[in-house]
């Protein structure tokens, strides 16, 4: 305690010689203070309001940014949508006409095959007539050539003489 009357008796035997008491303000904090005061308000205005215009630019564009990517989110995803439908439909019409291409390659098989076969049965018809044709035509003479072997072979086999029936045949 002694030490704080001690201070307090130096400071009131200063003020009363005419020394200066840090705690009263003089001219020069008045002045330093006028300079800092023309100093904060140049700098508020000069520095501080174009800075401060240049980030609420930015909040904007970056603000404004956001907007467009949720935009553009949505706008892909309507897309994205579109395109499976889409994909989906033609899936399904590519497979309506493939159905349809294998439902008329069936139908074009049967009909080249009824014809395949309708032309068959008509070859065989004409070769049977032919065959018949040729039949008729062989039978009499062939008739003919059996009953001399017959008459031949059974002459040979009853034993009678070869020699004289060729010789009255005319071979």
């Amino acid at each position: 305690m002694s030490a704080v009357l001690t201070s307090v008796t130096i400071l009131a035997s200063e003020a009363e010689e005419g020394g200066s008491n840090f705690l009263i303000p003089n001219g020069t904090f008045f002045f330093v203070l006028a300079i800092f005061l023309v100093v904060f308000g140049v700098i508020a205005k000069f520095v501080v309001q174009p800075v401060q215009k240049v980030l609420e630019e930015r909040d904007r564009i970056v603000a404004q940014t956001a907007v467009d990517n949720r935009q553009a989110a949505e706008q892909d995803a309507a897309a994205d949508r579109d395109y499976r439908q889409e994909l989906a439909s033609a899936r399904s019409e590519a497979g309506g006409i493939r159905d349809q291409a294998r439902l008329e390659g069936r139908q074009v098989v049967e009909e080249q095959r009824t014809k395949a076969n309708e032309e068959v049965a008509g070859s065989l018809r004409e070769a049977g007539a032919t065959l018949d044709a040729e039949v008729g035509a062989l039978a009499p003479s062939l008739n003919a050539s059996v009953e001399d072997l017959s008459t031949s072979l059974a002459k040979r086999i009853l034993g009678a003489d070869g020699s004289s029936s060729s010789g009255s045949s005319g071979r």
